[in-house]
């Protein structure tokens, strides 16, 4: 009966933990404020800074993005300029459509196939894979990528990256609205 008991504690807590681990849901930032418009936040320009960390939470890389943004009725593009700090530069163009059911698709030249998402109340969440080069070679890994509006000048943005299923890091940016 002990032996029983400790069992179902046990597999009751198994259960919790890995209902702890469950992604989030879009859904639930549907009455958040203040009300995201992708189209109204991404247009002119933005600065963005940013740190990628890997899965010990360490600080591996550092940067800074300008963006020039603008829309023409459902298409947006965002060109994006990074600069690291160890002093490369890259440029990502993304390419995004705003669908009539609410959707948004994005391209870029280093995106594998195509980025999917939607906005809820304050929150955008979208998913791609990326290729990323790192040390001479070229990985293709998983972006889930969350914004979430903090005012009409400041958005957050908390990005896992993954690769076969296992998270290798995240990358956070703070972006500012000129």
């Amino acid at each position: 009966m002990k032996r029983r008991l400790l069992l179902t504690a046990a597999a009751a807590t198994a259960a919790l933990s890995l209902g702890g681990c469950a992604s989030q849901k879009i859904e639930a930032y549907a009455s958040e404020k203040p009300l995201l418009d992708l189209q109204q936040y991404f247009n002119g320009t933005l600065d963005a800074y940013g740190i990628f960390t890997d899965r010990s939470g360490a600080v591996v890389k550092r940067f800074t993005v300008v963006m020039e943004c603008s829309w023409s009725g459902a298409e947006g593009v965002l060109d994006e300029r990074f600069v690291y700090s160890d002093g490369s530069t890259q440029r990502r163009v993304w390419r995004l459509t705003k669908h009539s059911d609410g959707r948004y698709t994005g391209r870029a030249d280093d995106v594998v196939g195509e980025a999917s998402g939607q906005t809820r109340g304050n929150a955008f969440y979208w998913t791609y894979t990326l290729s990323l080069p790192v040390d001479g070679k070229v990985y293709e890994v998983q972006f889930d990528d969350w914004m979430y509006l903090m005012s009409d000048k400041v958005m957050l943005n908390k990005a896992t990256m993954s690769k076969f299923g296992v998270r290798l890091g995240e990358v956070t940016l703070a972006f500012t609205k000129r």
